[in-house]
């Protein structure tokens, strides 16, 4: 391996993403995922799967 290959192409923040929302998304989409999560656990607790 040489030092030219070796050295990164993209920034290191780039390859870490995992696809989820960007920083700067609204709240919009914050009140929406505690929602779904709230009555995902409310529908897991009436089933009595855990």
């Amino acid at each position: 391996m040489t030092a030219a290959s070796a050295t990164p192409t993209a920034p290191a923040l780039d390859l870490v993403r995992t696809g989820g929302p960007k920083g700067d998304s609204s709240w919009l989409e914050h009140v929406l995922g505690w929602t779904l999560a709230v009555v995902v656990a409310m529908f897991v607790t009436q089933v009595g799967w855990l």
